[in-house]
């Protein structure tokens, strides 16, 4: 038998030996959780980022994303759970305790939006060429696709193995190419799987099956929405409307192409698109009356503007590429964005659906994974949209490549089978049987569309006939003063005074440091190769 051909079960087996069990310890996580601010009436506050929290654009863990008022809370890479989770903890405590009367608004669709996108203001980096750069870019995503679908909040899940798993791995298949560019193959092979596989996760992690009806104001769909209370918009069965054509999964995107087979085609094919001119946005202008209305008007304005729902990625340098970063260092960790806001915790997400997603990523990375054909993407989007907006239907059918299609619930257990000899080595080399419950908690919701999270809270929703507006605002004041009130874990409040006056000395600094004004620095930067 060659290595090429070993079954996810022979593969799993060898990592029982004893040289390489332990090789598995030290799975690397990040956080990044988006929350919007409000005020304690529901609608989006349009103050300024606090200057009491420092610099969004060179603060490490506290930042903007696309709007003022859209908070962006990172945890460094850390191998405990524990540690990952006290940190994204003490992050929201030090900020519930910088924000006065403001709340962060605790579901992945928007709270209030009474006055639509012009309610929406722009994240502000400051006079620096590159925080001119970043608000800019926002200004081009306002008008390419509108700001609401920009204020949809999720949490980004940034994995990564050991390299002691990766050299381990490495022996095992015998194979002779550079460690990097192994690691590579290997992390591009998860990402197809999870293309495959990752309809399981908005049918367990979604959380928005609901939305406040001010998000759609104005606009155009084709979704047979119910109403509920004064103002509230759902799908009956709808597992995550924020991961469907209302949200960041943009259809505008859908005929890119963006191959995920080699790293050379996933970057090719990532350049081609920043480098195509779209003639949809040419319309909108580039710089009109002296004002600049977006970066360029290509098919994406930068890499950050392809709407993924996992990313290969690479920490680059500053100035560089990610592009440029990937194709010269190669894949460093992937980064799953289909996760909702876990409306049931108080930072958005919670330790069993962290050791759930190490259980799920590493089953895409030990699963033999095939080269995408086109038909096959057609039908792995076909499935996730289905599980997007009708996951709990009774006896919803997806399709498999290559076989009959099953019930969500057969494939789901059949999926959830080969997912348990993935927990039970976890929990062999480090989990204390940590991973076999959250196993078994998620195993349960196959089982039992009713336990998940948009069952639970559309239940709640409609057994109370209760708006989403003053269920998330109840949310949202008791996760408030919980926060508040945290003792820290991890970090004291007087590091974060000190990174917060640190990352302003920084901020200062690259204002001050600039050396040609921003029409030349935009040029240079896109007439790098």
């Amino acid at each position: 038998m060659t290595k090429s051909n070993i079954t996810l079960a022979e593969r799993i087996q060898a990592w029982y030996q004893p040289q390489s069990l332990p090789t598995i310890k030290g799975i690397r996580r990040g956080i990044e959780r988006e929350s919007l601010r409000i005020n304690p009436d529901g609608n989006l506050a349009q103050s300024p980022h606090p200057q009491s929290l420092g610099s969004a654009l060179t603060h490490s863990y506290i930042t903007t994303d696309f709007s003022e008022s859209q908070m962006e809370f990172i945890t460094p890479v850390s191998d405990s759970v524990e540690v990952l989770l006290a940190q994204l903890g003490d992050v929201h405590g030090y900020v519930m305790r910088h924000l006065g009367n403001e709340q962060l608004w605790p579901l992945s669709m928007p709270c209030l939006l009474k006055g639509g996108d012009e309610q929406i203001p722009l994240a502000q980096y400051g006079s620096s060429n590159t925080g001119q750069m970043k608000t800019l870019y926002r200004q081009g995503l306002h008008h390419r696709y509108g700001s609401r679908m920009q204020v949809i909040s999720g949490v980004h899940f940034n994995f990564s193995m050991p390299d002691s798993f990766w050299s381990e791995w490495h022996n095992q298949e015998g194979n002779h190419d550079f460690l990097q560019d192994f690691v590579s193959d290997k992390y591009l092979g998860l990402v197809r799987n999870v293309y495959r596989f990752g309809w399981l996760i908005p049918y367990l992690f979604g959380a928005s099956p609901a939305l406040c009806g001010s998000f759609l104001t104005g606009t155009e769909h084709k979704l047979p929405f119910e109403r509920l209370g004064k103002g509230t918009l759902y799908l009956p069965y709808a597992t995550s409307l924020r991961l469907s054509d209302l949200g960041y999964t943009n259809n505008s995107q859908a005929d890119l192409n963006i191959s995920v087979d080699s790293l050379d085609q996933y970057v090719s094919s990532l350049r081609r698109a920043i480098n195509t001119h779209a003639p949809e946005f040419a319309k909108i202008g580039v710089k009109v009356d002296g004002e600049y209305r977006q970066l360029n008007d290509n098919v994406l304005q930068i890499e950050n503007e392809l709407y993924a729902p996992i990313r290969p990625k690479r920490t680059a340098d500053s100035g560089e590429k990610p592009s440029d970063a990937l194709n010269t260092r190669g894949i460093e960790y992937i980064e799953l964005r289909s996760v909702d806001v876990n409306p049931y915790a108080a930072v958005g997400i919670d330790a069993a659906q962290v050791r759930f997603l190490d259980t799920f990523l590493l089953w895409c990375l030990l699963t033999p994974s095939a080269p995408l054909e086109q038909d096959e993407i057609a039908l792995n989007r076909r499935n996730f949209n289905k599980v997007v907006l009708e996951g709990r239907k009774p006896s919803l059918e997806l399709e498999q490549w290559g076989g009959e299609s099953l019930s969500l619930t057969a494939l789901g257990e059949q999926y959830f089978a080969e997912l348990k000899d993935v927990a039970d080595l976890l929990d062999a080399c480090c989990g204390k049987g940590c991973y076999g419950k959250a196993y078994q908690s998620h195993l349960a919701m196959i089982q039992n569309p009713e336990l998940t999270l948009s069952a639970r809270l559309l239940g709640e929703l409609k057994a109370s006939q209760q708006d989403i507006l003053p269920f998330g605002l109840s949310l949202s004041k008791s996760y408030h003063n919980q926060l508040q009130q945290r003792r820290p874990h991890y970090w004291e409040d007087s590091f974060f005074d000190e990174e917060g006056a640190r990352s302003l000395a920084r901020q200062r600094k690259a204002e001050q440091s600039d050396l040609v004004d921003f029409d030349t620095f935009l040029k240079d930067y896109f007439a790098k190769p």
